[in-house]
């Protein structure tokens, strides 16, 4: 049986509370479950356009967690990637991210263009807009660097649907599915 894709992911947090702030604030997400009482509570988190039971599971373990040290002295996850529908959108979330001082940079990948924040417990994300297959050509695969949101907006506009987000339009959900 192939693997279709990532269907949750799970982080263990020190606040869960301060955690699912920063998800809804800044990426949108909204709560669908809860469990639990402080320091160990688990919320579980849908994206908007989602037809997932949850995304994302964040489970505090309380204050008292150190700093993850994966990629310093350790092995471990390097982030999560979440895509946006279009590069307006990208360009809405690196402004939240960076009201909030979680923004740490911005990369142009040639196809994909990404902005990276840390989450409340330093742990690192993504959020992409993949340029869709029409439109990928030699220069785009070539690029590489620094992102400018604004100039990527201006060659491939603000509302240009991304590669998933067009892929996700082609799939028609099932009748009696909400």
């Amino acid at each position: 049986m192939p693997v279709r894709g990532l269907n949750h992911a799970v982080l263990w947090v020190r606040d869960a509370d301060a955690s699912t702030r920063f998800y809804t604030e800044t990426l949108g997400l909204r709560v669908v479950a809860e469990s639990g009482d402080a320091p160990r509570k688990a919320v579980f988190l849908r994206a908007p356009e989602s037809d997932n039971d949850h995304d994302l599971g964040l489970f505090g373990i309380g204050a008292q967690a150190e700093e993850t040290r994966a990629g310093r002295d350790e092995t471990g996850l390097y982030h999560l990637a979440w895509e946006v529908p279009t590069l307006g959108d990208l360009r809405t979330v690196a402004e939240r991210l960076s009201k909030r001082g979680a923004l740490v940079g911005a990369t142009d990948h040639g196809t994909t263009k990404g902005v990276y924040a840390k989450d409340p417990d330093g742990l690192e994300l993504e959020v992409c807009w993949l340029v869709p297959p029409h439109l990928v050509d030699d220069e785009a695969r070539a690029r590489r660097g620094e992102l400018d949101i604004d100039a990527e907006i201006v060659r491939y506009g603000a509302t240009t649907q991304g590669a998933c987000a067009r892929a996700a339009l082609r799939t028609p959900i099932p009748p009696g599915v909400a």
